[in-house]
């Protein structure tokens, strides 16, 4: 991994495309809490999302896939571009500096890494329960931290964490994105649970349930059988066709 993050200046830069790198923001949901998962630099008070270069041999796509593999571990999972950070001041050469020196790498002045970079941001929505990080070698922690206590992030990493969270809320509706989160058959009060978390506030549960029911991709199934009847809520689950003509329409 190290390798391939620094590249070994040794070998043809050719292998990368200089200035343009990829920032991967993972939000964890599980039990009503959403996470995040971050990366911490061995040696340094250093924490960052995960990130890394785009070789010219391969997609965006492809590149964030490897990336967020070559750094956590995780993969098979759908990412989705969000938004692309392009400041004209965008440089970070101090941290950049600390990280290569911590790796015994010693760049010189004009290293390509302290150049201005433009990121391609990308995230994904996951049951962190069934996801299990891995270390790469420049890191010693990689793990799930809760959005409201997170530790301070390098680089603008919390602004591309904070544009991904509002991505993240505004596509609840538009892109249906929490549903693959619950199981296959789920009361409107589990779905307001979910929405809650993410959105992180309450919502009204008789405007809530207005609002889900017209988007009409939901097949109500039966009661469920739980407390007296009278009082046992129904159970619904997504209709594929109908979510499908949605998502068209919407998106």
């Amino acid at each position: 991994m190290k390798e391939r993050y620094f590249t070994d200046e040794r070998k043809p830069k050719k292998r990368i495309i200089e200035q343009v790198s990829i920032d991967c923001v993972i939000f964890g949901f599980y039990d009503n809490q959403l996470k995040v998962l971050l990366l911490k630099f061995k040696g340094l008070d250093a924490w960052a999302l995960p990130g890394g270069f785009v070789f010219h041999n391969e997609s965006i796509e492809e590149a964030a896939n490897r990336i967020l593999e070559d750094r956590t571990g995780i993969r098979n999972i759908y990412l989705e571009q969000f938004y692309v950070f392009g400041d004209k001041n965008r440089q970070f050469r101090e941290v950049h500096e600390e990280v290569m020196y911590k790796n015994s790498i010693h760049p010189q002045d004009n290293h390509w890494l302290f150049q201005r970079f433009i990121s391609i941001g990308f995230y994904a929505l996951v049951d962190f329960s069934k996801v299990t990080p891995e270390l790469d070698d420049i890191s010693e922690i990689c793990g799930w931290y809760d959005i409201e206590d997170m530790p301070l992030l390098s680089f603008d990493h919390p602004q591309i964490f904070q544009k991904a969270l509002e991505t993240l809320r505004s596509s609840l509706d538009t892109k249906l994105v929490g549903f693959n989160l619950l199981p296959e058959m789920f009361t409107i009060g589990e779905l307001q649970s979910l929405y809650e978390t993410i959105l992180g506030k309450k919502l009204i549960r008789t405007n809530f349930q207005r609002k889900i029911l017209s988007l009409e991709i939901l097949e109500r199934i039966e009661k469920k059988y739980s407390g007296g009847s009278h009082k046992a809520p129904y159970l619904y689950r997504m209709d594929v066709a109908k979510c499908e003509v949605f998502l068209k329409t919407h998106f």
